[in-house]
């Protein structure tokens, strides 16, 4: 049976990974939003095709 002591850990543990998804889901927004932003100039310079900004624009917020 589980007190309300250990329940704790899991529901900080749970928040946790909450957290961290919600961070990680955030940064590839940021990321992708910027992307979109580039120039044709500034993508050849990163060394980024069209074709793989559209590849990465085209994914959710979620997606890696």
């Amino acid at each position: 049976m589980n007190t309300h002591a250990q329940q704790r850990p899991l529901l900080i543990r749970l928040l946790q990974r909450t957290a961290s998804a919600l961070a990680r889901w955030e940064q590839r927004a940021r990321t992708r939003r910027l992307l979109a932003q580039l120039d044709p100039r500034e993508l050849s310079d990163a060394g980024i095709s069209h074709g793989d900004r559209a590849a990465e624009l085209s994914k959710s917020f979620w997606s890696e």
